[in-house]
């Protein structure tokens, strides 16, 4: 049913899953109401404890009718549901918009899993459209840091990195937060790759010490820095020859090859693929580089390992 109904009888849903509003946006939406009005009502709910109206979906409508000063407003009233029931509907036309923040989102996800009986992360999934990958990764936000949220909501680290973050223990988010705030990130695409190897290195049992290596070990080990080293020396010979035909006029490339142009660009090709591959190891090998130094091994691991220490007897180091 509806009705055009007093802007002073509506209220929002305190308990509504979203809580931040762009402004510039909302403007934009108040300018679009006042040339072309409202386009859909907002919908609400007979509020039956404090009375009037509470929004069960529409409140940046309700906001844009704020802003233009507007006295009433257009509203479907529905029928009484239940206050989880009213938070899926509300969250449901805000995720559709892609209005929410990650967090929002993620706190609104814990949330129906908290309360809805029998609710799954595959039941949730299916109730807003989304994979189970998906809200499995805005759930894992939650298990990042305070100041890393913080960091997050304001826009200084992205998503995707925050979700590589939100894998590590408490004490490696804390070494990424360290290095961030001192500046050593070029970008989120760098914070990935470094929480990825953190990730890795975090994981395993025991890191690797050279000096408990066996003869037999540490000679293959030398051998095989020797060869990569080697390997990549040869890049720089590589590329004083592909200088030198970057220096040549195109009109003499084209005489000198004769009718194999399009095969030795075809050849390029492959070691500019090549390259590309090679370089995106070498990010990540520094990434773990700089993590190896950092790193907290397997922190629930040595947890244990602390209890068992008896008598006050010392633990072995753990490489880092």
């Amino acid at each position: 049913m509806q009705r055009v109904v007093k802007m002073s009888q509506v209220h929002r849903n305190p308990r509504q899953p979203r809580e931040y509003f762009d402004q510039d946006a909302l403007n934009e939406l108040a300018q679009s109401i006042d040339k072309y009005g409202l386009m859909q009502a907002i919908e609400v709910r007979a509020d039956n404890e404090q009375g009037g109206y509470e929004i069960v979906a529409g409140e940046r409508r309700w906001r844009a009718h704020q802003i233009l000063g507007r006295t009433k407003i257009r509203v479907t009233i529905t029928s009484e549901k239940s206050e989880l029931q009213r938070f899926k509907r509300s969250m449901s036309e805000n995720v559709t918009r892609e209005d929410m923040t990650p967090f929002e989102e993620a706190h609104g996800y814990q949330r129906i899993l908290d309360e809805e009986e029998g609710a799954t992360i595959e039941s949730v999934a299916a109730d807003f459209g989304k994979t189970t990958t998906y809200v499995k990764l805005r759930l894992a936000l939650l298990d990042l840091r305070i100041e890393v949220q913080e960091l997050v909501q304001d826009g200084k680290i992205g998503t995707q990195a925050a979700v590589q973050i939100a894998a590590l223990s408490l004490a490696n988010q804390g070494a990424v937060l360290s290095k961030f705030v001192r500046g050593e990130f070029a970008g989120d695409n760098e914070i990935v790759h470094f929480a990825f190897a953190m990730k890795q290195q975090q994981d395993q049992a025991v890191l690797m010490i050279v000096e408990e290596m066996t003869e037999e070990q540490r000679t293959e080990r030398a051998a095989a820095q020797k060869k990569t080293r080697t390997t990549l020396d040869k890049i720089e010979q590589v590329r004083g020859l592909l200088d030198e035909i970057a220096r040549t006029e195109p009109i003499k490339l084209a005489e000198m090859l004769d009718g194999q142009v399009g095969a030795r660009l075809e050849q390029l090709d492959r070691v500019a693929e090549s390259l590309t591959k090679a370089r995106f190891q070498l990010k990540q090998a520094k990434a773990h580089a700089e993590a190896k130094v950092l790193v907290t091994v397997n922190p629930e691991a040595e947890a244990d390992s602390d209890a068992e220490q008896t008598d006050g007897a010392e633990r072995e180091p753990v490489a880092a």
